[in-house]
């Protein structure tokens, strides 16, 4: 009896602080339609924030909590919302989860930023270790008792709220119907602001309750990922429902004390399944639950993307290969295996190039389906011993199918889903495959064979060989992939100008109208997930056998959504955006921010700076995310747009070609370093459409935007130039007269040249 009462006051306890965490969620949802992925971070960076305050520099407890309660929570809210969420109105979901996972991302390097992830914190419970009491022979504490009285205490009033105040009928008028809101008297910026205020401040104190609970320590991905675990609890009550939300928290909290206290002890498995049961009770939940009807007209988002015809898909491809060989020839042999992973990752990235840019279905674990691959390869596709050891083609072969059916299966109950829900399944999906698969080293029996699914926590892939093609050998590795990946691009692209992903667009603009015509969405769903995982399962097991070993930390989820991030960041809609992103990804930042390291160490006068620089690197890329509501089309539409402008200023063009070559040339033979050239390069190309408008504008902008962008000259003025108050205001400054006093004019722009205005007079 004692046992039982112990573990349904924890599970109570765990429960509490799920719910007062989902509380948040439901909060912000309900009143800017945005799911906020960051919910788990912001409670992260609040405990830390809080630890700081209390242990790090000694402010007393109750001041410390109204600080970070009352002051830093809240204004974390209003700083996101007025920031960055109120600019995502007209942007694809896609768009909407990559800025919260892009702040999820930013928080957690900035948290190990200020506080070294090497250095142990831990938080106590309130009142301490020692305040409890006993019921029914159960022990207590009192800050136990706390969690769950304020867990309650928050559902009763968000419930009376939303239901019996005015504030709460604005709230939720919010996303229903914003400018009917306005016209009623009230602010909806302002209201959708208190609100993600107010969810702050829940995800706060739930990342202040949960520490001392779950052992105490500070450490960033682990917070992170256990607040996460109250999007299950969130799911239960649909985003809707503050009751049904604090009911799933408490079922949650329960399920994984009573499996953790009455499990069988032959289970080896029992910790891992305790930990996943979220995961799988979210996944649950969102096959159970009832769905949303399809949606009946087309979504017009701000994304757009050019598709390039087949022809000049091959063209680009063929031109990759030569450059990434040119570059081969500057590198060392540890630069070209570099190189080699961050490739890996753009196939990786082109599955979800398929399946998010093409059919705007979601995929958070993208690397899951690599994990899945590179184990069947290890178990089934080695061959030889020691050294001698390779993959073989049938392996890979193997692997990729085994990564395309299981996608394919995750897809199966998932074909109902759309939107967000699809998106936090296969999240689901990718957590659960972390916490049970990649951490099960045990070995197993069964029907009288014995085997371990992820051996000794660490599995060694040697390189491929194809005959004579030995990919132990760094180079021949490098080009391999780069043609794999010109070649899947090639594949994808004809793919998307074909009738199959014309019906995979129609499907992504407007399901309704698709199955109106006949289309099969079920089959289109299956198809495309099915292909997405097989690319995944492909880019898996190159980027495993380039690393040479991997463990389950190479496939982790926030990884997978580092990965979704910056390919969204780069132009999910683009073969070209899937390789910046994944090569970004996998390699690029982490470059950059070793460089630093480097710099630092061998210059220790300016050793603050680098080290200032690395970490500014480090959070770039989230920083970069979170600005992809601003260019939801990506960076890569934004060069590919610049470049257009300049097919008729073939000499900025050729010049910028040739800055690059003699850049490359200098550089082969040693006068110029290789980080010189890379610079110059980048410079280069991103700086060409600027240089292009600044030399020729006519040709870049055309005559009449030309002629508008022109600068006035003083002669101009009432002959080219009406007057205006701007212009008089400028035609004082040249006299050096002062400021004109007259009443104030309607500016007008420019209008007709001289010639037709002097016709005109005459």
């Amino acid at each position: 009896m004692d046992t039982f009462v112990t573990f349904t006051i924890l599970g109570l306890v765990l429960g509490s602080v799920y719910a007062i965490a989902a509380s948040g969620l439901v909060l912000t949802y309900n009143t800017s339609g945005i799911f906020n992925f960051a919910h788990g971070a912001q409670a992260m960076l609040g405990a830390f924030v809080y630890w700081q305050l209390s242990v790090g520099w000694g402010v007393p407890t109750p001041i410390a909590l109204v600080l970070v309660l009352g002051v830093f929570g809240p204004l974390m809210g209003l700083g996101l919302y007025f920031l960055i969420m109120r600019g995502l109105r007209d942007t694809a979901e896609v768009t909407k989860i990559v800025v919260t996972v892009s702040i999820m991302l930013g928080m957690l390097f900035l948290s190990q930023w200020f506080w070294h992830p090497e250095d142990p914190r831990t938080l106590t419970m309130f009142f301490g270790d020692d305040a409890k009491f006993t019921v029914l022979g159960a022990t207590v504490r009192v800050h136990e008792l706390l969690c769950l009285v304020a867990a309650i205490a928050i559902a009763v009033g968000l419930r009376l709220l939303f239901t019996r105040t005015r504030m709460g009928a604005t709230m939720r008028g919010v996303v229903d119907d914003p400018d009917l809101l306005r016209l009623s008297g009230h602010n909806p910026e302002r209201i959708a602001g208190f609100s993600w205020a107010l969810s702050s401040m829940l995800a706060v104190l739930a990342g202040i309750l949960v520490t001392p609970i779950s052992g105490g320590t500070l450490e960033a991905n682990l917070l992170t990922l256990l607040v996460i675990d109250a999007f299950a609890a969130a799911m239960f009550g649909r985003l809707r429902s503050i009751p049904r939300t604090f009911v799933g928290a408490i079922v949650l909290g329960l399920a994984g004390t009573y499996l953790l206290g009455y499990a069988p002890s032959t289970w080896t498995w029992t910790s891992n399944l305790r930990v996943s049961l979220p995961m799988i009770a979210l996944f649950v939940v969102l096959i159970v639950l009832p769905q949303d009807r399809l949606r009946g007209a087309a979504v017009r988002t701000r994304e757009r993307y050019h598709v390039p015809s087949v022809r000049k898909a091959v063209g680009w491809g063929v031109a990759l290969v030569v450059i990434v060989y040119l570059i081969r020839l500057l590198m060392v042999e540890s630069a070209v295996t570099t190189l080699t992973i961050g490739i890996c990752f753009a196939i990786i990235a082109l599955s979800l190039t398929v399946l998010t840019g093409y059919a705007g279905e979601m995929n958070l674990a993208p690397l899951s389906f690599g994990a899945i691959a590179t184990i069947v390869v290890f178990h089934f596709g080695i061959t030889g011993s020691g050294l001698a050891q390779r993959l073989t083609l049938v392996g890979v072969i193997l692997g990729v199918i085994v990564a395309a059916l299981v996608g394919g299966l995750v897809a199966l109950p998932a074909l109902r889903l759309r939107g967000l829900y699809l998106a936090l399944a296969t999240m689901a999906f990718g957590v659960f495959l972390s916490n049970m698969v990649l951490r099960d080293t045990t070995e197993h029996e069964l029907f009288g064979v014995k085997f371990s699914i992820f051996t000794g926590g660490t599995l060694v892939i040697p390189p491929l060989q194809i005959g004579p093609l030995d990919l132990a050998d760094p180079t021949a590795f490098l080009m391999t992939v780069t043609v794999l990946f010109a070649v899947l691009g090639v594949v994808l692209v004809a793919l998307r100008n074909s009738g199959y992903g014309r019906r995979l667009t129609a499907m992504k603009d407007s399901p309704a109208a698709s199955a109106m015509l006949g289309q099969n969405l079920v089959g289109l769903k299956l198809g495309v997930f099915v292909i997405s995982a097989g690319i995944a399962g492909l880019g898996g097991i190159l980027m495993s056998s380039a690393l040479g070993s991997v463990s389950g930390e190479s496939f982790t989820i926030v990884i997978s959504l580092s990965l979704l991030m910056l390919t969204v960041v780069a132009g999910i809609g683009y073969v070209s955006g899937a390789f910046f992103g994944g090569v970004m990804a996998g390699v690029g930042f982490s470059i950059i921010m070793v460089s630093f390291n480097n710099l630092a160490k061998a210059q220790p006068d300016l050793e603050g700076l680098y080290l200032l620089l690395g970490n500014i690197a480090a959070v770039s890329p989230a920083l970069i995310g979170i600005g992809v509501g601003h260019n939801p089309s990506g960076s890569v539409h934004q060069v590919v747009e610049g470049y257009r402008k300049l097919r008729d200023a073939k000499p900025v063009l050729v010049g910028g070609a040739a800055v690059v070559a003699v850049a490359y040339l200098l550089a082969l033979t040693g006068v110029l370093d290789n980080w010189w050239f890379a610079s110059i390069a980048i410079v280069t190309v991103f700086a060409l459409p600027v240089v292009g408008e600044m030399v020729m504008p006519t040709a870049v902008l055309g005559s009449e935007e030309a002629q508008r962008r022109r600068p006035i000259d003083p002669e101009e003025i009432g002959v080219d130039v009406p007057y205006g108050d701007e212009v008089m205001a400028r035609v004082d400054r040249e006299l050096g007269l002062p400021a004109d006093t007259r009443p104030a004019r309607p500016t007008v722009e420019r209008t007709r040249p001289a010639k037709e205005l002097t016709d005109v007079v005459s």
